[in-house]
């Protein structure tokens, strides 16, 4: 064997038995009997008890990181019925919408001493039942209603972001979609437009049927002719319904999208095809996103505070969990010029 093969092949060797080492299974046996103390002289010490005085712990300490020991969480939670992990469930990753809501969490988790964690996906719902979390934020639409009550009605916390559901367990953080909505389409009125066409969410998504609900209360008491086109509260179905809408000559039109991303979608189409965004066409966005102020002529949309929505949410289910009096609660939305 020449040498440079000899030399890659007791590399590899080396690598080789630091990954079996690292993947060994260690327990406090295995600790307790390179140490030469009983087990619960190792369990006193790993969990920093006084029963053991400071040289003791230290050797033991020092051996366990040695033997790569990793604690064993679900035993150590079952035992405690507590993890102080909270799990935030998302139907989707996509977009710029859940950065300023997850850091309110984020924020206010690290201030209650919390650990978050966000979820999505069937199989991560298994995480509540093994009691692997203490509870759940959901902001997921593929979350059915009859799981969430299931799991309430075996006691476990939850808070919902995006429906109304009543339960012992389970508290509401909701927008006011409705005060928002009435005023951005308000202002679509006062640009004198013969008629409103509004970009809705989800079928039975729940902040779309309040929105679309107090768009078309709004237009109706001011004789306003009202048309809706179903998007799913993406980019790129805010671009197909405009090439949904018939847009006539001569006739002014105020656009009301349900939410920024199918705002941005309308606004690039009708860009591209030259339509007079802010002469004859007005569009109104919810949510507020940055990128949206940017854009020429820039959209104007219906604001809240993302961050403390997030902030709110996690604190009702930390008193939900420790069992103290919380309600459902409201975020106020405006709209300003």
């Amino acid at each position: 064997m020449n040498k440079p093969h000899d030399q890659m092949w007791t590399t590899y060797q080396r690598y080789k038995s630091k990954i079996e080492k690292v993947n060994e299974l260690v327990g406090i046996r295995d600790i307790a009997k390179k140490a030469e103390v009983s087990i619960s002289t190792v369990s006193y010490a790993l969990n920093g008890s006084p029963r053991v005085s400071e040289p003791t712990r230290q050797r033991i300490l020092a051996m366990a990181n040695d033997m790569n020991y990793i604690p064993n969480l679900a035993g150590q939670n079952l035992r405690r019925q507590k993890t102080d992990i909270i799990a935030v469930y998302l139907s989707s990753y996509q977009g710029t919408f859940y950065g300023e809501l997850l850091e309110g969490m984020h924020q206010k988790a690290v201030e209650l001493g919390l650990e978050l964690i966000i979820c999505s996906g069937k199989r991560s719902r298994l995480f509540l039942p093994q009691r692997l979390i203490d509870g759940i934020l959901v902001l997921d639409m593929t979350y059915e209603n009859e799981e969430l009550l299931k799991y309430a009605d075996l006691s476990f916390p939850i808070v919902v972001l995006d429906r109304k559901l009543t339960h012992e367990k389970i508290r509401s953080v909701l927008l006011d979609n409705k005060a928002g909505s009435k005023e951005a389409v308000q202002s679509l009125i006062d640009e004198k437009i013969d008629k409103l066409c509004i970009l809705s969410g989800p079928v039975h998504n729940h902040d779309s049927s309040e929105r679309v609900e107090a768009a078309v209360e709004v237009a109706k008491a001011n004789n306003i002719e009202c048309e809706i086109i179903e998007g799913d509260f993406t980019e790129a179905s805010g671009y197909l319904a405009g090439k949904d809408i018939q847009f006539e000559s001569g006739r002014n039109y105020g656009v009301f999208a349900l939410n920024d991303e199918m705002a941005l979608g309308i606004h690039n189409y009708l860009r591209e095809k030259n339509y007079p965004i802010g002469k004859n066409i007005f569009i109104r966005g919810f949510d507020k996103n940055q990128i949206s102020q940017y854009l020429m002529p820039p959209i104007k949309s219906v604001s809240y505070s993302k961050y403390n929505w997030g902030a709110m949410a996690l604190e009702s289910l930390q008193k939900l969990i420790k069992e103290e009096d919380v309600a459902n609660k409201t975020v106020s939305t405006y709209f300003k010029i």
